[in-house]
């Protein structure tokens, strides 16, 4: 079994899991296969929604004698009639909802390697939310138990052990902490259907970001039991990779039909409000007057054309940079999936959230409502602004918001400013301030904002900049009049703006005062003859920065990585490799991440790097694609793209 992240979004991640029956592209969704009862086939669900792996029950076809003589003689994988991964579950939900099954936890892995199951499952003690601490702590010691005795018994098959814990995140962590210490393959997030079916989704990002917390991050995460697309989206943004759906049979069984902000009876409508292939092909009426085994048929082909849709829109999501975006207009539609999306706002949240969010992204920042104020980009613009930015000038003027960007939409005014008084220029954003000199770094250009946002978003915004502007001598341009004197001394030095502006960067991007290393020379600035921007910066005729037109961010070069590498002291900005790495990065090979040695715990993904070796010699320079937990955990796929050797 390999994992590989490929791309990427918050938390969340599309990556390839490549088993013995195939690859799978993660996030993906498992429909739950009852060998005694097939609603659909595992191969019409690969012909139609192009499903790549399923999950069926290894107590079930362990119990039918018929079941197991074909499973034992033929492996699952004929049993079912599917080529493609297959993960088995151990009975533990059967156990929760039946009582006490007997059901040997040694003797069920060992059953599933047996039948050729690609990914097996431990048998733990499902942990209930109305559970004590000390009951939740008790099943979780036995499910770490008998992760322990399990393990040795798996074979070459992917063993599942499953991460418990009830409503109790600290316990949740440390299940999670004590199974990634062992040789589990695969780490399933357990216990959470009641919390799902009651719709406590404030409860249940609790329970996967306290376990995701003291998860190995190389390794799959799945959902138990997580069947309604709702809150696909946020699961994915909170690191999960699986979800699997029984669902979409119950419902079906039921007469109910799954859309994205829920479910409906079929019964209560009268129209279809979707156009899959089934509700394009009959009307409300015509599903009423089905024989009861075709209506279920075809109640359950909706169910899943409806999840796959939205798993694939999820994957779109990722690749396009716009996963937060999906997911608060998801929540905007269930009251309690606002509530759990409010949870994301928690400090503890936001920094645990913010090491995984990419640097930049492709796409715009979208405003969807309150929570986007929240985000962890924001979230790291608004601690680095407080704490690497320096003004220049004794006095700041203050800007309302305006078209971007605001260096070109306030120029003539800049101008008139500039005629009287050197001040620093910072813009009341809807994001909060920004120095005038910063206005095209991520996100600030690249945020698409009302005229008018909400109340709450206001508020958090005016927070910011209150602190920002605090103890600063400020002056607010108001109705097109300033109240500033001129300075006469100084009015004809006129302020270099473009130094001004590489400077601000510099120190936002690579730490505080670093401009005073990157850009102590003789400089040399040339800019784009089309846009007027700056493009590449020279210091002593040595090419030390190019800034990128998409994030207003700059692409550090090898001779401005020789300064950065003197300036700061490591692990700052520092990647270290094995030596037998070496030769292959200095020929612009990527540094894969099993070759990591350590790496600084504040880079981010997409974020500008210096590779050294052990000695702290510099190698290169690259830009990374994974975080440092990630780098140190992975052992396959690149964590470093390296840009240029040294």
């Amino acid at each position: 079994m390999t994992f590989e992240i490929k791309e990427r979004d918050a938390a969340g991640r599309l990556c390839k899991f490549k088993t013995k029956h195939g690859t799978v592209t993660t996030p993906n969704l498992m429909p739950v296969i009852n060998p005694n009862k097939m609603l659909i086939t595992p191969q019409e669900m690969k012909k139609l929604f192009g499903t790549e792996i399923v999950i069926t029950n290894s107590y079930i076809i362990k119990k039918d004698e018929k079941l197991k003589d074909i499973a034992l003689k033929q492996g699952v994988h004929k049993l079912i009639d599917f080529d493609g991964p297959i993960m088995t579950d151990s009975g533990t939900f059967q156990s929760y909802v039946y009582g006490d099954i007997k059901i040997d936890p040694v003797d069920i892995v060992k059953f599933q390697r047996e039948i050729g199951s690609d990914i097996g499952t431990i048998l733990d003690v499902f942990g209930t939310p109305d559970q004590t601490k000390k009951e939740a702590e008790n099943g979780l010691k036995e499910t770490v138990a008998r992760a322990k005795k399990s393990i040795p018994e798996k074979g070459d098959m992917s063993l599942a052990c499953t991460v418990q814990g009830s409503v109790y995140p600290d316990l949740r962590q440390k299940c999670a902490k004590e199974l990634s210490n062992m040789n589990a393959d695969f780490f399933p997030i357990g216990g959470v259907v009641p919390l799902m079916e009651n719709q406590r989704y404030a409860d249940l990002v609790r329970c996967i970001i306290s376990a995701k917390r003291g998860l190995n991050p190389s390794k799959p995460v799945h959902l138990f039991g997580a069947g309604h697309p709702l809150m696909f989206s946020l699961a994915v943004l909170l690191g999960c990779d699986f979800f699997d759906s029984s669902a979409y049979a119950k419902y079906a069984h039921d007469g109910r039909m799954i859309f994205l902000w829920g479910t409906e009876s079929l019964e209560t409508l009268n129209e279809l409000p979707c156009c899959c292939p089934v509700c394009s092909k009959f009307t409300a009426s015509d599903l009423k007057q089905l024989d009861k085994n075709e209506r279920m048929r075809q109640l359950g082909l909706h169910n899943l054309y409806v999840s796959f849709s939205e798993i694939r829109t999820i994957r779109t999501a990722i690749s396009d940079g716009w996963l937060w975006e999906l997911v608060e207009q998801r929540a905007s539609s269930n009251p309690y999936l606002l509530d759990a999306l409010r949870e994301l706002r928690k400090k503890e949240n936001k920094i645990w959230l913010e090491k995984f969010e990419p640097t930049s992204k492709d796409t715009a920042m979208f405003y969807t409502g309150s929570h986007t104020i929240h985000r962890p980009i924001v979230f790291r613009y608004h601690k680095r602004l407080l704490t690497r930015y320096k003004q220049n000038f004794d006095t700041t003027v203050v800007l309302p918001e305006g078209n971007k960007p605001y260096s070109i939409y306030y120029a003539d005014r800049i101008k008139k400013i500039f005629e009287k008084r050197k001040v620093n220029l910072v813009v009341n954003s809807h994001l909060g301030p920004v120095p005038i000199e910063l206005d095209e770094m991520y996100p600030l250009a690249q945020s698409v904002f009302p005229k008018t946002t909400d109340n709450e978003s206001e508020h958090e915004s005016k927070k910011i900049v209150d602190e920002f502007l605090k103890k600063k001598k400020v002056v607010v341009w108001k109705n097109g009049k300033l109240d500033l004197k001129t300075d006469k001394s100084k009015q004809k030095n006129s302020v270099d703006m473009d130094l001004v502006r590489i400077s601000a960067v510099s120190d936002m991007q690579f730490g505080k005062g670093v401009s005073k290393s990157l850009l102590s020379g003789d400089l040399r600035i040339v800019k784009s003859k089309n846009t007027g921007k700056i493009r590449n910066v020279y210091c002593d005729d040595n090419h030390v920065l190019s800034m990128r037109a998409e994030d207003g961010l700059f692409t550090l070069k090898a001779h401005g990585a020789k300064l950065l590498h003197k300036y700061f002291k490591k692990p700052k900005l520092r990647v270290v490799i094995e030596e037998d790495a070496i030769p292959f990065v200095k020929e612009c090979k990527s540094v894969f991440a099993k070759f990591v040695v350590e790496c600084d715990s504040e880079l981010r993904p997409y974020d500008e790097c210096l590779i050294v070796d052990k000695k702290d010699n510099l190698i290169a320079v690259g830009r990374t694609l994974l975080n440092r937990e990630e780098m140190m955990a992975f052992d396959h796929g690149a964590a470093v793209k390296t840009r240029e050797a040294v």
